[in-house]
């Protein structure tokens, strides 16, 4: 086995299972934490397929500035009010997850080779491709995106203003 076969291994391993304290542990802002690791961890995994600018984007967009807003979120909400769990979504989520991993098992143990995959080229994942893609193939989506969240800033500013 070549060394960045075991170093893909070790990390999907450690995805997995920061994925499942994502899922499984009770305090929330633990399992926000356990979402950042695995959101670096996917960006390692970015950054071994030669996709660096991904990798980058995915630790400063979603890492970065989406968590800050989910721990604000939890925090704005005050998980500790919240109810407990119900046993019958407990039950159904994880005979859900059961199937999906037999399935998944099932589908990777058949022994057949997968088709060829495409070549990447040398500039794929790199800032000049992305760039490049982003202001011609995405222009109106990308602006869109834009006012967006410029409305959304500015909707959270006036609740944060807000009178009680």
């Amino acid at each position: 086995m070549d060394a960045s076969v075991i170093l893909f291994y070790v990390i999907s391993v450690l995805l997995v299972l920061s994925s499942l304290m994502v899922v499984f542990l009770r305090n929330v802002v633990h399992c926000a934490l356990a979402l950042v690791v695995a959101l670096f961890l996917i960006a390692i995994l970015f950054v071994m397929l030669h996709a660096p600018m991904v990798g980058v984007l995915q630790v400063l967009v979603y890492a970065g500035a989406i968590m800050v807003l989910f721990l604000f979120v939890i925090m704005f909400l005050n998980p500790t009010a919240s109810e407990p769990r119900r046993k019958l979504w407990w039950g159904f989520g994880s005979a859900a997850a059961l199937l999906l991993a037999a399935s998944l098992a099932a589908l990777l143990s058949n022994g057949e080779a997968p088709a060829d995959p495409v070549t990447a080229t040398e500039t794929f994942g790199s800032p000049e491709t992305l760039a490049k893609s982003l202001f011609t193939d995405f222009v109106l989506p990308f602006e869109i995106t834009s006012v967006l969240l410029l409305v959304a800033i500015i909707g959270a500013v006036v609740l944060a203003k807000r009178e009680p």
